[in-house]
Formats: C-alpha cells, sequence, structure tokens
C-alpha cells in the first residue's frame, strides 16, 4: 500500500493517475457544517470506494495558499483542489479513512488564499491560534454526527498555515477553552513544515494533549525548522508524546506533488520518507493504545 501511494505521488506530478483516484476521477463530496460562532464552513469529504461500516477519519486543514490550485481560475469548489490535497484526501481513502479539507479561508472571503511573506497582513478572521483551531472542531463534530465515522478515532492533519492549526488545536490550554477534555479531542496530530511562532501564544508554555508528529525542511523559504524543533522538545519536556523529523535540503511544500517541488532531488527523498511515517503513525493510533509508531 505505501509502494502504491509512493507511485501515486510520484504519477500525480506529472498526471492525475487513475491508479490514484478515489471512485476513478471523481472529486470528493461537497459538504457544509456550523463553524464558529455559526460561521458556514465548507468541507470536502473523501471516502473509500468501499467503505466501513464506523471508519476513522483525517481532518485536513490548508495552508495560507487555501485549499484551491493556483490554476483555479476563480472557480473554488471539489473540481480545483490542488494536487497536494487531492494525493493527501485519496491517499487516506485508499488506506480505509474518510479524510475531511476544512476550507477555512473561502467561507471567509479569501478563497484565493495568502501569498508569500504575507504573515504580518492577514486579518483576524483567518488566524491559526484562535480562529482555526475552531474550524477544525467544528470538523470534528460534524464527522461525530456521521454515522459511518467513529467518531474516538479521528486525526488532525496539517501543512503550513494549516500545520500551525494543527499544533495550536491540539494545544492542552486550546481544548480546555474549547469545553472540551482530551478524550474528547483529536487522536493525534501530524503537522508538514508548520510556522511555530503560533503569535507568541505559547512561548511560555506548550503542551500537545495527543501525540503529535511534524516533519520539516531545513531548507524551508517560508518557515524555521529550527524554531518547531525548539517547541516540540519544550513540549516533550513536559512529558508530551511530540516528535519532529527534520529533512536536510529539504524546502517548503516538500510534499507537494508538482513538478517545481519534485525537481529538488532533496524534498523527493522527504516526501518518500515522510507519507510513510506519518501513514504508520496515524495506522498506529487507529489500532489503539500502546501501537503508536514513531
Amino acid at each position: 500500500m505505501i509502494r502504491l501511494a509512493a507511485l501515486c505521488l510520484f504519477a500525480f506530478a506529472f498526471f492525475a493517475g487513475p491508479a490514484c483516484a478515489q471512485a476513478g476521477d471523481a472529486p470528493p463530496q461537497t459538504v457544509h457544517f456550523a463553524g464558529p460562532a455559526g460561521q458556514d464552513l465548507v468541507g470536502y469529504l473523501f471516502l473509500p470506494d468501499k467503505p466501513a461500516a464506523s471508519m476513522p477519519a483525517v481532518v485536513m486543514m490548508h495552508g495560507r495558499a487555501g485549499p484551491y490550485s493556483s490554476a483555479a481560475k476563480g472557480v473554488f469548489d471539489a473540481t480545483t483542489l490542488s494536487k497536494r490535497h487531492m494525493f493527501w484526501g485519496r491517499f487516506w481513502a485508499e488506506h480505509g479513512y474518510a479524510a475531511l479539507l476544512v476550507d477555512s479561508f473561502g467561507p471567509r472571503g479569501f478563497a484565493g488564499g495568502f501569498p508569500i511573506h504575507s504573515y504580518d497582513d492577514r486579518p483576524d478572521a483567518v488566524n491559526e491560534v484562535t480562529v482555526r483551531p475552531l474550524d477544525a472542531y467544528a470538523a470534528l463534530a460534524f464527522l461525530r454526527g456521521r454515522a459511518d465515522i467513529d467518531g474516538h478515532r479521528v486525526v488532525l492533519q496539517g501543512w503550513s498555515n494549516g500545520g500551525s492549526t494543527t499544533l495550536a488545536t491540539l494545544a492542552d490550554v486550546t481544548l480546555k477553552s474549547a469545553g472540551l477534555a482530551p478524550k474528547d479531542g483529536f487522536l493525534g496530530g501530524v503537522a508538514f513544515y508548520p510556522a511555530c511562532g503560533l503569535h507568541g501564544a505559547f512561548d511560555a508554555r506548550y503542551l500537545p494533549y495527543a501525540p503529535l508528529r511534524v516533519f520539516s525542511g531545513d531548507n524551508d523559504e517560508e518557515v524555521s525548522a529550527a524554531h518547531c524543533k525548539r517547541l516540540i522538545d519544550a513540549g516533550k519536556a513536559l512529558g508530551a508524546d511530540a516528535a519532529i523529523t527534520i529533512y536536510p535540503g529539504a524546502t517548503h511544500d516538500f510534499d507537494d506533488p508538482g513538478k517545481k517541488r519534485q525537481g529538488v532531488e532533496a524534498n523527493v527523498e522527504a516526501q518518500a520518507d515522510a507519507v510513510p511515517k506519518a501513514l504508520a503513525f496515524v495506522q498506529g493510533l487507529f489500532a489503539g493504545p500502546g501501537a503508536v509508531t514513531h
């Protein structure tokens, strides 16, 4: 299965191969659910070809560019999702899991996302510490309301700004502020190349309530892997089950299947290592206590 996923990732760099598709080349289902303060949120739900009666699930949080392709040309829907999000959604579905990609930006008027190095100019409406974690918990509640989802086996995954959202969402203080107990939160989290400044919210203390794995590159042009290592090490010092893998030479978006990113050898090596590691980690979480893979 891992080998097939690697082949699919390679194929997506050049074409949308049928071996990678969910139900052929059909786009994911578009769903709507209530977010913070009644905000109508949009999500894209990937399901296995043969769904189980009670599936585990992955909630996916996009980065600063939003969930859609740069070639969307103003059409922002299930047919114009980026190659990376399509790959990962289908990847999880291939392994028998539901995957829900949350669009945090479109419903708030920023469907096209934000350009690189625009961090200080982004509105508070999409803040990755105070707002987007609530979107993640809203997605969790939506999945728990479905009869086909095992609501106690849901993992959070994010990239870049969505990776930052994953870190903030899994913080024990965020969970508490959402009025939830650890048993009611996510089973764990996977963050790809997050920015770890998080508006200084966790400079004094960062403690994720669930297992967390971070994957970053040391040649990232947008965020600092070293900064993330300090944050993760601080959480580990407090007893967290957290770890970070830093890939030499890998850039931001190293798992993006497009030609630009996969034209960098270090990115090819990083994605070839990170994808099966993320899968093994999530499978371990879904398998139950004591099965988490490091």
